[in-house]
């Protein structure tokens, strides 16, 4: 009878640490921390919910967009969008096509939305861009 039991509760560890793993492995947030130490581009948000804040990461950085719900010409969207750095003090070396392109991913998801930059992101983009090969 205890060797039942014990072989029950050896069962019954091995598929809590398996979970457990599992739980791991599928984390968003680790997925996101990840891709931040690889200096690559993740995107993580959750759509279903417009209250919730997504968050990505580009060349070590991470953004925070703020989304607000707002009404089209058919339905109720996400229609605009306030983004902030986490950590401004790092953003040397980020340029505009930079910038652009976290837009371009941004509206992909969320084609009705008017992007917010916030300071001091926002004190790049003010200024229009400038193509000297044409000068």
């Amino acid at each position: 009878m205890i060797i039942i039991l014990f072989r029950l509760l050896l069962l019954i560890a091995i598929a809590f640490i398996l979970y457990t793993a599992y739980k791991f492995i599928i984390n968003p947030r680790r997925k996101l921390d990840l891709a931040r130490d690889k200096k690559e581009f993740y995107f993580h948000d959750n759509k279903e919910n417009t209250k919730q804040n997504f968050l990505m990461t580009y060349k070590g950085l991470v953004f925070e967009g703020e989304k607000y719900l707002g009404t089209t010409d058919h339905s109720f969207e996400v229609v605009n969008i306030n983004v902030s750095a986490h950590t401004p003090e790092k953003l040397q070396g980020l340029t505009r096509e930079d910038l652009y392109f976290l837009e371009q991913e941004i509206l992909i998801r969320y084609p009705y939305a008017s992007i917010e930059w916030k300071y001091p992101v926002n004190r790049l983009i003010i200024h229009p861009l400038k193509d000297d090969h044409y000068d």
